[in-house]
């Protein structure tokens, strides 16, 4: 396994009560590598996620992110969650909740320093919203909602940028624009999603990582966009028996 990998899982176990998860996954992620994980429900993908955030530990087996334990790693790590606690009745605005990103930061309580309001700033031009610093959250439209979370993710200057189902519920244009923003975050952050829709993922990532309790890694160079669509449509029946890791 690379020792300048990102993330670095080698021969991790865990297990719910006993009831195994995920068993001997091993998984190498390069920087600014863009990884799509894809499985079926119950398959293992959030606590791999979780893991990953050092939200839970392994039964056995090694992770380490930058080089370090996930828990260590955190604030390297900007995380999008599949179901945001945002309660569109708080009256906050769109930089309110960009500026929650900083509490990874530093930020405790209060308006934030002129530095952090600066990083807020600078968070919602990546994904496009800096025009709308002032606007309820309540107004936003579904994709720009989900700038939005990205935004508060970046806010903490991360090197990693996780996401949870990012496309969920949203239109084909809206996909589609949140597709391009991520190809363009890609230029200078390692990227790893979660994600049920093949859609778009072919034209952008480099690896798909299939969870169903183990974990086999098939790389997207040179395939066809069919061979994703494929594997999404057949991921309960893929063989992984026959891929080995890196072919």
């Amino acid at each position: 396994m690379a020792t300048d990998a990102v993330i670095s899982i080698k021969d991790v176990c865990f297990s719910y009560n006993s009831r195994p998860v995920l068993e001997g996954v091993t998984l190498s992620v390069a920087e600014k590598q863009f990884v799509w994980i894809v499985g079926p429900n119950g398959g293992g993908k959030t606590t791999l996620v979780k893991l990953v955030l050092g939200l839970l530990q392994p039964k056995s087996g090694t992770i380490e992110i930058f080089g370090q334990s996930p828990v260590a790693a955190r604030t390297r790590i900007g995380y999008m969650p599949q179901q945001a606690q945002l309660d569109h009745r708080f009256p906050v605005t769109v930089m309110d909740v960009t500026m929650m990103g900083r509490l990874n930061g530093g930020l405790q309580t209060g308006a934030g320093s002129a530095s952090d309001k600066r990083i807020a700033e600078e968070a919602l031009q990546l994904v496009g919203l800096e025009s709308m610093a002032r606007v309820p959250l309540k107004e936003l439209s579904g994709g720009q909602q989900r700038r939005l979370l990205i935004a508060r993710a970046l806010a903490c200057q991360p090197d990693l940028l996780v996401l949870d189902e990012p496309t969920a519920n949203l239109d084909r244009k809206a996909e589609r624009e949140l597709f391009g923003l991520l190809k363009k975050l890609n230029q200078r952050l390692t990227i790893i999603m979660v994600s049920h829709d093949p859609a778009f993922v072919s034209d952008f990532v480099e690896q798909v990582v299939c969870v169903n309790r183990t974990v086999a890694v098939h790389p997207t160079t040179d395939r066809h966009r069919e061979y994703i669509d494929e594997l999404y449509r057949d991921v309960r029946m893929v063989r992984h028996d026959r891929h080995a890791e890196g072919e």
